[in-house]
């Protein structure tokens, strides 16, 4: 079961859209992810809890942001399976082994393309990782993906 992320789903223009509501989305004018056919993006995710507070460690928060990931490709049909890309954006690059491990955590048997890089800062000082993420969904066709 997903740990709790309040989200939305909505569709417009023959796109499907979720919100989690965070303070950002509506300031910026952005989903948290857009389903687009078999495509999803899944915008940079900081690892906020419900409460509004951070986790105190970078992998706390590496894991809280790729619960948020997973539950909004879940919630526009996807599976984590179907993560093909994630990118990984932290503010000391010197915590690349414990975001890396929560990362493998999600996606070790899946390994997707990945990208890790040092940022200055994120959109709130308290935040030490934001996530991104991309899938394609794969349709089963008599036991082949199609």
């Amino acid at each position: 079961m997903t740990p709790q992320v309040k989200l939305t789903v909505a569709e417009r223009n023959g796109r499907r859209y979720v919100s989690t509501g965070s303070p950002w989305e509506p300031v910026v004018g952005y989903s948290r992810a857009v389903r687009v056919g078999d495509l999803i993006f899944v915008t940079g995710t900081v690892g906020i809890q419900p409460d509004g507070r951070y986790g105190s460690t970078v992998a706390a928060q590496a894991h809280r942001a790729l619960e948020i990931i997973v539950a909004a490709i879940e919630a526009l049909d996807g599976k984590v399976t179907d993560v093909v890309r994630t990118r990984i954006y932290v503010t000391d690059i010197e915590h690349w082994r414990e975001v890396g491990a929560v990362h493998s955590e999600f996606f070790e048997s899946i390994r997707p393309a990945t990208t890790l890089v040092q940022v200055a800062r994120l959109i709130d000082p308290q935040a030490l990782v934001e996530i991104e993420a991309d899938a394609v969904v794969h349709r089963e066709t008599e036991g082949r993906i199609a």
